[in-house]
């Protein structure tokens, strides 16, 4: 299994640095271009969650990126130093009541451009898994 990390402070602008690391990702490990997009979009979204959510902009709390490479999957994993959520608890955005909302739709996007979402460690830890098929 092959795996790279990086830490990032928790500043908006550092969502650049997470594209040029799934850029990079999709170099060094042949990422097809069929799940190219929504590994970009599913993984900035989760840096974004916590940035915004997790660490509430502090820029002396880091969000952590990993990646993790198997034969027939990727993960990422991303981690922040905030208080945790409960993702169980979450509304579902699709509700007619909450088709308004400005935000909150976020982990909905990323549970159906994902092949797996898990939250671990009160919901500090996200891994997002992509299946793959090398044939």
């Amino acid at each position: 299994m092959n795996q790279i990390k990086i830490q990032i402070p928790s500043l908006i602008e550092n969502i650049r640095v997470v594209e040029s690391f799934i850029d990079n990702s999709k170099e060094k490990f042949h990422i097809e271009d069929d799940i190219y997009g929504n590994i970009m979009v599913a993984v900035t979204e989760s840096v974004n969650n916590a940035i915004r959510h997790g660490n509430k902009f502090d820029k002396d709390k880091n969000v952590y990126l990993s990646l993790f490479v198997e034969p027939d999957l990727l993960r990422f994993e991303v981690q922040d130093e905030g208080n945790g959520f409960n993702a169980d608890a979450l509304t579902d955005p699709t509700a007619p009541e909450n088709l308004e909302n400005p935000g909150g739709r976020g982990i909905f996007l990323m549970k159906h451009l994902c092949d797996e979402v898990k939250f671990t460690n009160e919901g500090r830890n996200v891994q997002l898994t992509f299946y793959i098929n090398n044939a």
